[in-house]
C-alpha cells in the first residue's frame, strides 16, 4: 500500500552527503511515527534505520548513529534523512513508512507500518 514518495536519492562517494525526502500526499506526517528502513541488494530489508515519533523524539540504530539525522519539516509535510559519511555498505534501496500507533517501536518491520512508499535508490561508490 503506497501512500509515501520517497525522493533524494542516487550516487554518491564514500564521505559524501545525500538528503532523502519522504512526502505525503494525503495525509500529515506529523500525527504519525515515521521510519526509514533499507533494503541492500541480495540481503533482507534491515529493521528501521531511524525514526522521527509524533511527539518529536528520535531513535538511531546503531548502524547509522551519528551520520543520519531524521528531521521533520511541518510546513512541507515532509521528513528528511540526511546521511553523512556514507559509505559503501550504506548502498541500498531506502524506504519511509508511517505508524499510527500511539508510541513508536523501533523494532516494528516495514510491512508492520501503515502506509510506506516505493522507495529510492542510494549507492555509496568510487
Amino acid at each position: 500500500q503506497v501512500q509515501l514518495v520517497e525522493s533524494g536519492g542516487g550516487l554518491v562517494q564514500p564521505g559524501g552527503s545525500l538528503r532523502l525526502s519522504c512526502a505525503a500526499p494525503q495525509f500529515i506526517l506529523e500525527e504519525y511515527h515515521i521510519g526509514w528502513f533499507r533494503q541492500a541488494p541480495g540481503k533482507e530489508r534491515e529493521g528501521a534505520l531511524c525514526i522521527r515519533s509524533s511527539d518529536g523524539s528520535t531513535y538511531y540504530s546503531d548502524s547509522v548513529k551519528g551520520r543520519f539525522t531524521v528531521s521533520r519539516d511541518n510546513v512541507t509535510n515532509t521528513v528528511y534523512l540526511q546521511m553523512n559519511n556514507l559509505k559503501p555498505e550504506d548502498t541500498a534501496f531506502y524506504y519511509c513508512a508511517a505508524d499510527g500507533s500511539r508510541y513508536y517501536n523501533p523494532s516494528k518491520t516495514l510491512s508492520e507500518y501503515d502506509y510506506w512508499g516505493q522507495g529510492t535508490q542510494v549507492t555509496v561508490s568510487s
